[in-house]
């Protein structure tokens, strides 16, 4: 049954990317301004399969911790593809901080910039440094929520890698609080994983790291974030 549900949920989730790229294209061309807003849409819809699919179901706790509008900056675990969607249902202009080579993906790729998204050149060095301070300074500034990876890559649930410093540079040079983020999503779509497993999806939104935080000390209290969410998330027997 898994493998079934995951086999009809891809071929939902790549026949509808595809046909609403190909809409895309109008967007991009003639109504840029609308590219956040066609991106929400498509998330949705992959959400909404997802649910009724492979009955996963997403809960968030800690909304609170969210701004409802303004500027905000979020530092999130990243175990699953499904990270890089959500966040389009819940902030209203999120700015997520990608990897360049994202935006050469067919179609959807070049939707990116319009939306909002911040591209970053991994082996541009010191130039990529600058430029992601210069365009997360100009996002947040635009009041928008800056969504960005520390951990640089997916990384399977349970496991730790080193912290990326770039959410430092942000948060210091922009005077922001951090909102740590963890997650369980590894658990039920894995890192780079064809099966998806029913059950339900965990978002747990902590309290923001003050501004004022030291910069030595920031990834620790990123990191400590994470350990306090995911004590709060229930353990679910159906995945050990």
């Amino acid at each position: 049954m898994i493998l079934l549900r995951a086999s009809l949920f891809n071929l939902y989730f790549y026949l509808l990317t595809f046909v609403l790229g190909l809409a895309g294209i109008a967007v991009r061309l003639f109504a840029r301004d609308h590219a956040l807003d066609f991106a929400r849409f498509w998330v949705r819809l992959v959400l909404a399969g997802l649910r009724c699919i492979c009955g996963i179901r997403v809960v968030v706790l800690g909304a609170e911790n969210l701004p409802r509008a303004g500027a905000a900056l979020v530092a999130s675990q990243h175990q699953s593809a499904f990270d890089t969607l959500v966040w389009l249902t819940l902030v209203p202009r999120p700015s997520y901080v990608l990897k360049q080579e994202l935006t050469r993906i067919p179609l959807f790729g070049p939707l990116l910039r319009p939306a909002g998204m911040i591209a970053v050149d991994r082996a541009a060095g010191a130039a990529a440094l600058r430029g992601l301070l210069r365009e997360t300074g100009a996002a947040l500034k635009a009041g928008r929520q800056v969504v960005i990876f520390p951990e640089g890559t997916r990384v399977a649930a349970g496991e730790r890698v080193k912290l990326h410093p770039g959410i430092v540079a942000i948060a210091t040079h922009n005077r922001m609080p951090i909102i740590p983020v963890a997650t369980d999503s590894g658990l039920r779509w894995g890192r780079r994983a064809f099966r998806k497993r029913a059950g339900v999806i965990h978002i747990v939104i902590g309290a923001p790291i003050p501004a004022d935080t030291a910069k030595a000390d920031i990834l620790g209290r990123i990191e400590a974030g994470w350990r306090d969410g995911a004590q709060r998330i229930p353990v679910d027997k159906s995945v050990e």
